[in-house]
């Protein structure tokens, strides 16, 4: 009965409502988010430029001295892990030699075995110890800088004595407070997951497009 009565209120607030005052709604909300997110990547573009130049350096030095670069994050984060592990692996814009990158979210039979065996919080770190090698480097992503599991992953790659690019949100999380001398902290001053989500799709393009001119010089 109760169900009943609010689909009945839906459909009368639905029919109160002009199309044209809707759309005009819909159109304010999208322009916003676009606003928003223009502002904030503006708004980042000179403090983070260092740090994504030191981050597509220390990527660039792992990859041309036989080292892989192994990837993390959750829920978006971790799409933008695949994101740019497939185009190091593959290519970014220009056409170049596959370079050596595994993002660690994708096998899902290990995902969950170590999450049932052990814990959620060691999905990343296990997989790290058992591949990572010095010579090697980890993307490690968490938008709120707090991921157990990302946090993890990170004290793993230490212990394999390999070095960190943590790209994470508003003030680092525990992240930023781990990180070593060497490592490279992408830190987007922001409070909107979506917006920091949105710069660190832009901040990993532009380490791509970094390794390529260092590669190529195009």
């Amino acid at each position: 009965m109760v169900e009943k009565c609010v689909r009945c209120l839906i459909q009368l607030i639905s029919a109160l409502r002009t199309d044209t005052t809707t759309n005009m709604d819909i159109n304010k909300r999208i322009i916003k988010h676009f606003t928003d997110s223009a502002e904030l990547k503006l708004k980042a573009k000179d403090v983070l430029a260092t740090p994504i130049a030191n981050a597509a350096q220390l990527f660039f030095d792992c990859v041309t001295n036989d080292g892989k670069i192994l990837c993390c994050g959750n829920g978006g984060s971790a799409a933008d892990a695949q994101h740019f592990a497939a185009e190091l692996l593959n290519r970014f814009e220009i056409e170049r030699p596959g370079l050596a990158a595994v993002a660690l979210t994708t096998d899902s039979s290990v995902l969950t075995s170590i999450a049932n065996d052990y814990d959620f919080s060691q999905i990343f770190s296990k997989q790290v110890r058992a591949l990572g090698l010095p010579r090697d480097s980890l993307l490690a992503i968490s938008t709120s800088g707090h991921s157990p599991n990302v946090v993890a992953a990170i004290r793993a790659a230490h212990e394999r004595n390999m070095r960190v690019v943590a790209l994470t949100g508003r003030d680092g999380g525990e992240m930023a407070q781990i990180l070593k001398p060497g490592d490279v902290s992408i830190c987007v001053d922001g409070r909107s997951t979506a917006r920091i989500q949105e710069v660190h799709l832009l901040a990993l393009h532009c380490i791509c497009d970094v390794i390529d001119y260092h590669l190529l010089g195009e």
